[in-house]
């Protein structure tokens, strides 16, 4: 079944029509993310800026992949940077969104029954959670390996040492704004987990070309 499934969705990861559909709608959300960080990023000393609109940078990231990928071409780096990116701040951005509303209320009921997560929430979630299933989606469609991903980890970790040590991080929910040192722990984890992930995924491609 899971089989059938994966082999339904690969047909549709190569119709152009889908993949123009993907393209619009990261590159409308990679735009309406960054006017989302906008206050933010008016704040932020100039030499910083590229550390702070972390969801929008990803999504813009993986636009450009779709356009080289509709294209049937390759391009490693990019293809590394978008997809380990979209997934690691797609993941970071829902957890973060569901902690800040347990802190307010702390029970699983209060998650579930919406009472401390607004519509604004919800829908940051599905679109980052959105991001994340993207960036796994088209994982047999990459061609990049370890040094590709190297290389990102080196940004992706110089952006978490940044964000936590000159306070450059996205804006957090006022309900945890106070705890962001863990944050920065949950952060760095969520770094080595992706990285790691995407290290065995393409082990897994490769093998399995």
């Amino acid at each position: 079944m899971l089989q059938f499934i994966w082999k339904t969705i690969n047909c549709y990861l190569d119709q152009k029509w889908f993949i123009f559909v993907l393209f619009m709608i990261n590159l409308l959300g990679s735009i309406y993310g960054f006017y989302w960080y906008q206050e933010q990023l008016l704040e932020t000393p100039s030499k910083w800026l590229v550390f702070v609109p972390d969801s929008p940078m990803a999504s813009s990231f993986f636009t450009l992949f779709l356009i080289v990928y509709f294209f049937k071409k390759k391009a490693p780096l990019i293809e590394a940077f978008a997809s380990i990116t979209l997934f690691k701040y797609g993941i970071w951005a829902t957890a973060v969104i569901l902690w800040g509303a347990w802190t307010i209320e702390p029970s699983v009921k209060s998650i579930f029954m919406v009472q401390t997560i607004t519509w604004v929430d919800l829908m940051l979630m599905i679109s980052h959670l959105g991001m994340a299933f993207q960036a796994i989606l088209f994982f047999k469609k990459y061609s990049y390996g370890f040094l590709s991903i190297f290389l990102v980890g080196i940004w992706i970790f110089a952006n978490d040492f940044i964000d936590y040590t000159k306070d450059m991080h996205p804006w957090l929910p006022k309900s945890i704004s106070s705890i962001d040192y863990i944050i920065g722990e949950y952060s760095l984890y969520l770094s080595g987990f992706t990285l790691i992930l995407f290290y065995f995924l393409s082990i897994y491609r490769r093998k399995n070309v």
